[in-house]
């Protein structure tokens, strides 16, 4: 039988790392026919390939639709397809490069640094709401990234309870095999969140902030600007992104740790020894190797090429299993060993090469705050239901828990 990723299947979706460790050792790249893709599990190939520029993210900047042979774009999501033509996740060549340093400019470490006192006070204030018992998921990991991204871009706070819901409607079309009515609802949350931000753009037009927008409205370079629609669809990729991976990355850390204490016990005796943020900033990447957040991304192959004895055709989709790489023994020693001290920690789950997520500034920021408060405030936390197996939402390409359900 053909080797196949079964992506929808609730138990892969559950402990995926099993399934990618045999398909890894066996056939670390086959086509998987049901997906039409090359899918990739090795750490070597994917970084490989992250850095080749015989893959890309988009073909259109090299062929027409017709030159590929695609049928023309489903009318039923064209907000979306335009947002996803229009940002620099999904851009190539010199519009790719314009984009990431227009909006590098805006989006800078030190504009990531300054939000730390911030973050830090919501932390507390979610914390202290707390009760003794709670979801991780609902009451303490979900609030942060939407709030710290929507302070960050200047959204004001009557207008931040649609964010999580758009957000959460948009990334379903990253799934495989979505359904008419989700692709109808991040149609609209595409359309309501791009009439938000330009309302936002046009009144920072008029009376500058010191906000992201503002800063995105202003940024020059070489002459350059961005656009109205770039701007915007900026904005809407840095909720989407930041927020998926700060979410999921926690929750899916502080599941590990709970499920093996000892590691739990081990920051709690270093956050009373150490009052830094950097064994926590240590401890971060490690739990983002371990249980990868976005486990899977695809490339274009931009040519006709042959990788390892593997030929790809022009516009051959590859699926990268950062999942997989991150498991690899041939690049992590004891790789399905968790080990929060591990350094170095080369793992993949921000990306490599030109299309390096540029928020990953403020998701390792958030998580390592968030993770160092979670131990600080409630050190004797642990599973409610141990013996329950994690729920998740259903997709695989951006794997979250439902719930998580704590005790103190």
């Amino acid at each position: 039988m053909p080797p196949h990723l079964p992506l929808r299947d609730p138990a892969f979706v559950q402990n995926p790392y099993p399934t990618l460790e045999r398909l890894r050792e066996e056939t670390p790249m086959f086509h998987d026919a049901a997906l039409n893709k090359t899918v990739v599990l090795r750490y070597d190939d994917i970084s490989g390939m992250l850095r080749d520029k015989r893959f890309g993210r988009t073909l259109t900047h090299l062929y027409s639709r017709d030159e590929l042979g695609w049928p023309p774009p489903d009318p039923a999501q064209a907000q979306f397809d335009a947002f996803n033509g229009n940002h620099m996740l999904d851009s190539e060549g010199e519009k790719h490069t314009r984009l990431r340093s227009l909006v590098g400019k805006a989006f800078t470490p030190r504009r990531v640094e300054t939000l730390q006192p911030r973050i830090e006070a919501m932390l507390e204030g979610r914390l202290h709401a707390l009760g003794h018992r709670f979801d991780l998921v609902a009451d303490y990991a979900e609030p942060l990234p939407v709030t710290v991204i929507a302070e960050l871009l200047g959204v004001p706070e009557a207008e931040r309870a649609n964010l999580r819901p758009w957000s959460a409607a948009i990334v379903k079309l990253y799934e495989p095999n979505y359904t008419a009515a989700q692709q109808a609802e991040a149609e609209r949350a595409v359309q309501d969140f791009s009439a938000l931000i330009r309302r936002l753009a046009d009144e920072r037009r008029a009376v500058p902030r010191d906000d992201l927008i503002t800063a995105l409205v202003q940024v020059e370079e070489a002459g350059e600007r961005l656009s109205l629609s770039e701007l915007t669809d900026t904005c809407i990729l840095l909720l989407n992104a930041g927020h998926e991976a700060s979410v999921n990355g926690l929750s899916a850390g502080v599941l590990a740790l709970l499920r093996q204490p000892e590691h739990w016990e081990a920051l709690v005796q270093a956050a009373q020894q150490d009052d830094s943020l950097n064994i926590f900033r240590t401890a971060i990447e490690e739990l983002l190797r371990y249980d990868t957040p976005l486990p899977m991304f695809e490339r274009y192959a931009l040519e006709d090429l042959d990788w390892k004895g593997v030929p790809l055709k022009v516009g051959d989709k590859v699926a990268l299993l950062y999942a997989s790489g991150n498991r690899d023994s041939r690049r992590f020693d004891t790789p399905d060993t968790l080990r929060l001290a591990r350094d170095p920690n080369p793992h993949l789950t921000f990306g490599l090469g030109r299309h390096y997520c540029i928020g990953a500034p403020l998701a390792r920021l958030e998580l390592a705050l968030s993770l160092r408060a979670l131990v600080r405030h409630v050190p004797g936390l642990r599973l409610a239901e141990p013996d329950a197996l994690p729920e998740y939402e259903g997709g695989f390409v951006i794997r979250g828990l439902k719930r998580l359900k704590v005790r103190v």
